[in-house]
């Protein structure tokens, strides 16, 4: 059973898996699905500010800050017993593409190559950082809420919004990913 575990799952099992959740919240308290939501929940428990988007019962969604600190435990505990000390396997293609921007260390989920504390202060690990992070956020909060909400969520609630904005992320993931990202990398 270890040996199942530490290998990724295949699509057909994983993605009906998380499509499970939706009902399950629902059905166990007529509850949603989302990430971003969490990051209100706590700066409306945390800030004193007196601030109109953060004066609401958060009480009432508490449960939700429970979810994100059991994903937070679930993912500490599964690097730490079950995590893989191999650098991440990438395919031969794409590592050759990588290393003509200078990334080619695959010991971890995201390339120390570009994210760490030195790359901070370099214009390319400045732009992938400070105003990539702002631009999540900011699309997070505009779209009134993030991939996980929208595209698991939303579409299976047959919402509209959802649809348009789920398309949207995905149209400026490709864009960003294929025009936008080399640019960044070669600087």
């Amino acid at each position: 059973m270890l040996h199942l575990l530490k290998q990724p799952w295949p699509w057909y099992v994983a993605g009906p898996l998380i499509g499970l959740t939706v009902p399950a919240l629902l059905l166990l308290g007529n509850k949603s699905f989302g990430i971003s939501s969490s990051l209100r929940h706590i700066c409306a428990s945390c800030m004193p500010a007196n601030i109109p988007f953060f004066k609401y019962d958060w009480k009432k969604e508490a449960w939700n800050l429970f979810f994100i600190c059991g994903i937070l435990l679930g993912g500490m505990l599964t690097v730490k017993l079950l995590g893989d000390p191999n650098p991440v396997s990438v395919n031969p293609t794409l590592a050759k593409e990588l290393a003509g921007y200078g990334i080619t260390d695959y010991r971890n989920l995201i390339p120390e190559d570009i994210m760490n504390w030195r790359s901070l202060f370099t214009l390319k690990g400045f732009l992938l950082m400070i105003p990539g992070g702002f631009l999540v956020g900011f699309g997070s909060r505009y779209a009134g809420g993030c991939t996980s909400g929208h595209a698991i969520m939303g579409l299976s609630n047959l919402q509209w919004a959802s649809l348009v904005a789920t398309v949207c992320f995905m149209i400026g993931g490709f864009i960003m990913a294929n025009l936008i990202l080399p640019l960044i990398l070669s600087l």
